[in-house]
């Protein structure tokens, strides 16, 4: 496809993904996509990570595992995109469908927007329970302001990888641009830890992840700055981009620091800070230590409403580019 048909294709995606999601109905019958991946990550990880071998081992397998699995996913970009290419409008239509499948706007948005209303109907147990479907680090060590911090960087998060990464690499690229990135995106999810285990075998996924990653973290502080100009004012869209440019490189990740410190200074809330994953204390700056310490479940649903105001600037933009390429 030309640019000017992936635009067109992106834009009816993110309408559908907006408007429909993630039909629970469907993948319990079928496999979704990013698990056929995960499989494939599974098997190189079993394959090629024993714990016999030398982190150095471990480390140019890593390399190999990661670098089979991209072409892998390339390859099966290509073809897809070449089978949909021989069915016009109808093709079209289906590669809609498929790439809505990979955008993440009204399941993310859903999965958070839970947390606040489990918080209000149940406390903090079930505030515990509901975050814990959307991060990884222990619920049990959090009171409710740390479980309302925990959604909304999550949110901030994923706006990044789940939805601006996808889209760009696929307006790009193509299918091929958005398999390798879903691919690289489980592959880290997955591998990318510093466990012991994966601190060698992952080092490359997590490595060409961040890469992967880092345009759509810097465009999401921008379209997180138009949501809140959107929905709190231009108050709201100056310190989303001032807490960005200041405190987005206070996070470990080279990335997700950017879109946590524009929400961060949309909402006016302090985030990230020290956190515990898998029992092991991770110590990091808080992100807009200016802002209120404590967050509420009201913060939760402003979040949202910023991030689905984001959300609709991005598509806003691709229906523009697309103008402009027709």
């Amino acid at each position: 496809m030309t640019i000017d048909q992936n635009l067109l294709v992106l834009l009816l995606a993110l309408l559908l993904d907006r408007i429909v999601g993630d039909p629970q109905w469907l993948w319990s019958r079928v496999p979704h996509p990013v698990a056929i991946f995960g499989v494939a990550i599974s098997y190189a990880d079993g394959q090629l990570n024993p714990s016999s071998l030398t982190g150095h081992q471990r480390r140019m397998n890593g390399v190999a595992a990661i670098l089979a699995l991209l072409l892998l996913a390339l390859a099966a970009g290509f073809v897809f995109g070449r089978f949909f290419a021989l069915f016009g409008l109808a093709g079209i239509l289906l590669e809609t469908g498929l790439v809505a499948i990979f955008l993440a706007q009204k399941s993310l948005a859903d999965h958070v927007a839970a947390v606040a209303v489990a918080l209000r109907e149940e406390g903090l147990i079930g505030g515990r329970a509901a975050v814990s479907r959307i991060v990884g680090r222990d619920p049990e060590t959090l009171d409710e302001p740390g479980v309302c911090r925990a959604a909304i960087e999550s949110l901030a998060e994923n706006f990044s990888d789940g939805v601006v990464a996808p889209a760009l690499w696929y307006a790009i690229f193509g299918l091929p641009g958005l398999f390798a990135y879903k691919m690289l995106n489980t592959a880290d999810s997955m591998i990318g830890h510093r466990s012991e285990k994966y601190i060698d075998f992952g080092w490359a996924a997590a490595r060409l992840d961040d890469v992967a990653n880092w345009p759509a973290a810097r465009l999401s502080i921008l379209l997180i700055a138009a949501g809140a100009w959107i929905r709190r004012g231009t108050s709201a869209c100056r310190e989303a981009i001032r807490v960005a440019m200041r405190d987005g490189g206070l996070h470990r990740s080279p990335n997700s620091g950017r879109p946590e410190a524009a929400m961060a200074g949309a909402l006016n809330v302090q985030l990230a800070g020290p956190r515990i994953y898998g029992g092991v204390l991770v110590t990091e700056p808080m992100i807009n230590n200016s802002g209120r310490d404590v967050a509420t479940s009201g913060d939760i649903e402003d979040g949202v409403s910023v991030f689905q105001a984001s959300c609709m600037v991005l598509t806003g933009v691709t229906f523009g580019l697309f103008l402009c390429f027709l």
